[in-house]
């Protein structure tokens, strides 16, 4: 799959206003499948790109790994010839993607219906916290919150309170807690990146451009409850909230002689065939295996069989094993060892490349694999703050007494 060939969105020029994680994480991608990706920023550039470490100024290493295949133009939206500049961009655009609040936007003139008058074929995407139909509309939203208001972080406490039930000295602290990670905004950026694809897909048959909105919070919970629901599915009487399997107390790496093995038995003949390299010959031919309407409302009782047998042998020797039966298991990598992961490392996941001014960097290779448009992680290196400015401006017709009135 040769970068030599041109990406799947070739030719779709992306004006994109976001910041931070969630929408840069969706436009990278888009960039990753070829489309030419302008980032609009302040005078001060995103915030992201002074979280630490640097090599050089306000070029830190998570604002890298999100906004590669990109050109960088300043922009100072509050003065008047710099919306005009942004006008003339958004004329030769195909989709302009922001993630400022309602009220801020429509003072800085870039709502739909604005902008939809300097190019009526625009696809203007809204990627903000919270819908704009309901009360929290205008209120800020970063992950932490997000994952607050999801649930997300109410399934962390209530496993804890199941260990704790079980064993009442290994439950730790039972309160909330965080999933260590952007969750939140990476997955509503995909669904930035989906709600995009498909616009582009409609304008391609009707010619018509549209306004589109991706709520965070419509997003992430759609992701917490898609299993999570439970019984609730069944109104207004069906049960609980919360996927038991999910949530079992033993639903985690299995401790082995010499470190953690994850392990997941899913189907009958897998739970079987788990069970018998365990030497359970008791459980193989039980109802409680091989009987689902058993299993699933007691499966909290096979997670905790499986975790007092796997200290026996050392992680090898389960692998090992495990894989003979045919059961699906794999080593618990750490994140220092991902590089020399096996399967990864054959794929070429991680990419080493010499960037103009942070000299060798990493980064990952995009996770979709195009036959006849592949994608690249490397088409453009992650631009310096303004980097572009003079180029794109020149490209969408303004003179160059007109950029330089623009002030630096």
């Amino acid at each position: 799959m040769s970068g030599t060939k041109a990406g799947a969105l070739e030719g779709v020029r992306i004006i994109d206003l976001t910041s931070v994680v969630f929408g840069p994480y969706a436009t990278q991608m888009l960039g990753d499948l070829g489309a030419d990706v302008i980032k609009v920023e302040a005078p001060e550039g995103d915030v992201l790109r002074g979280v630490t470490p640097t090599r050089t100024d306000r070029m830190g290493v998570v604002f890298m790994n999100i906004n590669r295949n990109k050109r960088s133009v300043v922009l100072d939206l509050k003065q008047a010839t710099h919306k005009n500049a942004l006008d003339k961009l958004v004329a030769t655009a195909d989709v302009f993607v922001h993630s400022i609040r309602p009220k801020a936007a429509a003072r800085l003139g870039i709502t739909y219906d604005a902008l939809k008058a300097v190019n009526d074929r625009l696809i203007h995407c809204t990627a903000i916290g919270f819908s704009g139909e309901g009360p929290y509309a205008d209120r800020p939203a970063y992950d932490d919150i997000i994952q607050g208001l999801s649930g997300a972080v109410d399934l962390n406490r209530r496993q804890r309170e199941a260990v704790a039930e079980v064993r009442p000295g290994d439950a730790g602290a039972i309160v909330p807690t965080f999933v260590p990670g952007a969750v939140a905004d990476k997955t509503a950026g995909l669904f930035v990146a989906q709600g995009i694809l498909a616009a582009l897909f409609h304008r391609e048959r009707t010619g018509e451009g549209q306004a589109i909105e991706i709520p965070m919070l419509e997003a992430m919970t759609s992701f917490t409850v898609l299993e999570h629901l439970y019984g609730a599915v069944h109104q207004p009487d069906g049960g609980p909230y919360g996927y038991n399997r999910s949530l079992a107390p033993d639903r985690r790496p299995f401790p082995t002689k010499d470190g953690y093995i994850v392990m997941m038995p899913f189907t009958t003949r897998h739970w079987r065939s788990c069970f018998a390299v365990l030497g359970r010959s008791d459980l193989v031919e039980s109802d409680l295996v091989n009987d689902p309407g058993v299993r699933s409302p007691r499966i909290a009782e096979l997670y905790a069989a499986v975790a007092a047998a796997t200290p026996r042998r050392t992680t090898a020797e389960w692998l090992s094993a495990m894989e003979a039966a045919d059961v699906p298991a794999m080593p618990v990598n750490r994140l220092e060892e991902l590089a020399d992961d096996p399967h990864l490392a054959a794929t070429g996941f991680f990419i080493d490349t010499d960037h103009p001014s942070e000299g060798r960097v990493r980064t990952t290779s995009p996770a979709i694999r195009f036959a006849a448009t592949p994608a690249s992680a490397t088409r453009r290196p992650v631009p310096k703050l303004g980097a572009d400015t003079r180029e794109v401006l020149l490209e969408a017709g303004l003179t160059e007494v007109e950029i330089a009135a623009l002030g630096d």
